[in-house]
């Protein structure tokens, strides 16, 4: 998806290097094709109509008629305004007052969750965390001997429950943790195929049992636009 736009903003923004000076069509024009560069990546369409909406406002105004190097100018606002779409900076995780600290996992299913959650577990464990992962997948076996290969290779605890229910097995977990001196404690949910109510009641449940001072959503970065309605429907459940 980046290389993508990268290549078709380099062609728009070489363009506008050429100007001299920029007027209001000269400016529309350019933002109707990095528009359509962000569309055919499958950026969504609301977040491409804001981002675009910052970048006219400022690129219409002295900010830019005034530079002697507008088309220059017209790129650096577009590149800010990127940046500060996707995140100007990294968000750290929350910290609560009283240790464990409680991550909740969520994805659809094939996300990559499991893996992200022991890749976390082990990125803690080396900053001195005393992580567990809790195997709160209940729907895929498999999903739990995987999460159990990934804690031995990584040296991290898991607690699992097969035969019982995730948000009970969440409570004792939380407690096992504590009784164990755990500070950190991972919590890999059941991945679900599409925005389904009974598996998202189920993962409310899960929530409620847990009071998680964090819930991160596991995305494939291949997802595009859908990854917004994916987003908003966790959301709703958690």
């Amino acid at each position: 998806m980046f290389d993508t736009i990268s290549s078709s903003l380099g062609e728009v923004f070489g363009r506008l290097r050429g100007k001299g000076r920029l007027g209001e069509d000269d400016v529309d024009q350019a933002l109707r094709e990095v528009r359509l560069a962000l569309l055919e990546a499958d950026v969504n369409l609301g977040v491409t109509k804001n981002l675009l909406g910052r970048v006219r406002e400022r690129s219409v105004g002295a900010e830019v008629t005034k530079s002697l190097t507008p088309g220059q100018q017209v790129i650096k606002i577009v590149h800010e305004e990127l940046i500060m779409t996707l995140g100007e900076a990294a968000v750290p995780l929350n910290r609560p007052a009283a240790p464990p600290q409680v991550i909740l996992m969520v994805g659809l299913q094939g996300s990559g969750k499991t893996t992200s959650s022991a890749k976390l577990a082990a990125s803690l464990k080396a900053r001195g965390k005393r992580p567990v992962l809790v195997a709160a997948d209940l729907q895929r076996p498999a999903a739990i001997d995987q999460l159990e290969t990934l804690g031995r290779s990584i040296g991290v605890p898991v607690i699992v429950d097969r035969k019982g229910k995730a948000p009970k097995l969440t409570k004792t977990a939380l407690k096992q943790a504590r009784s164990e001196g755990h500070n950190v404690v991972i919590i890999d949910t059941a991945g679900r195929l599409q925005i389904d109510s009974d598996l998202m009641n189920e993962l409310a449940a899960i929530r409620k049992a847990a009071d998680p001072d964090d819930v991160l959503l596991v995305v494939d970065s291949m997802t595009g636009q859908e990854a917004v309605a994916v987003a908003e429907g966790f959301l709703e459940y958690t």
